[in-house]
């Protein structure tokens, strides 16, 4: 492992509470999923039903050693809920790693980068008079995720999958939910998250309509300044490595610190 670990460590924690938070909604609101999740010596193993992409542990081999016993008792949480065991890790948690995931028939599944900005009380930029970015209201969870949905809408089973999760994600502790609006009109959606002074960026999505009038730079403009405002200093956004997600968030000035694995079984 090397040897400063803080701010990947601060990284990992801050999107491990997050899908915490997400789980704590999910028991809260459908019970019968039976979603839970543990600490685990440092690494955070989340159920929220077989097959939920937020089934999975977070920060393994960042806050201890990957050794046999440890990757035992964190499968034996997914194995008693019926999933399988899947872990998202950092490249930094070393090689040492590899040998004990190796020796328990893990395999990498999918490949992930973490990008990082400082951040700052930027000066609103010039956006068109239409455009308009807020916070939601209590009251309008619904209106949100179906933008949120409405945005995946070229594929009907993401779109449903989207609505279904964002009417979980926008209740949950620590989520603040933002819309952009055309003429009151929503046309956007996006997330923020916050842990202790870093705010996680995520679910940024415009319905394919109106993409290209400035609705994600207005929706990211408006969760720095909103993270600003609340005391962060530090805000992560996590995407696919080379994709179209990465490009456009280094554009905007982030910058990656480290790729992870998923491991699974």
């Amino acid at each position: 492992m090397t040897n400063d670990l803080s701010l990947p460590q601060r990284l990992e924690r801050t999107e491990a509470s997050a899908n915490a938070a997400f789980v704590e909604a999910r028991a809260r609101l459908m019970p019968e999923v039976g979603a839970a999740w543990r600490d685990i010596d440092g690494t955070y193993a989340m159920f929220d039903g077989v097959g939920s992409p937020l089934t999975q542990s977070f920060g393994l081999g960042l806050f201890g050693e990957v050794t046999d016993n440890h990757l035992a008792v964190l499968e034996t949480f997914f194995v008693e809920r019926g999933a399988a065991p899947q872990h998202e890790m950092s490249v930094l948690a070393g090689n040492a790693a590899l040998a004990p995931l190796a020796a328990r028939g893990y395999r990498p599944i999918e490949l992930s980068t973490v990008l990082v900005q400082p951040v700052v009380d930027a000066p609103r930029p010039a956006l068109p008079r239409s455009l308009g970015v807020r916070v939601i209201g209590a009251d309008e969870v619904d209106r949100w995720a179906t933008t949120s949905a409405a945005a995946w809408g070229e594929t009907p089973e993401l779109a449903a999958f989207m609505l279904a999760f964002g009417r979980v994600a926008a209740t949950a502790s620590g989520c603040t939910a933002f819309l952009a609006e055309w003429d009151g009109e929503p046309i956007a959606a996006a997330a923020m998250n916050l842990h202790q002074g870093t705010a996680l960026l995520a679910g940024a999505a415009t319905i394919p309509a109106w993409r290209g009038r400035g609705a994600q730079a207005a929706l990211l403009g408006a969760r720095l300044r909103h993270a600003a405002n609340v005391g962060c200093d530090v805000a992560m956004m996590v995407a696919e490595p080379g994709s179209t997600s990465q490009r456009n968030a280094e554009r905007q000035g982030f910058r990656v610190v480290y790729n992870r694995i998923k491991w699974g079984k």
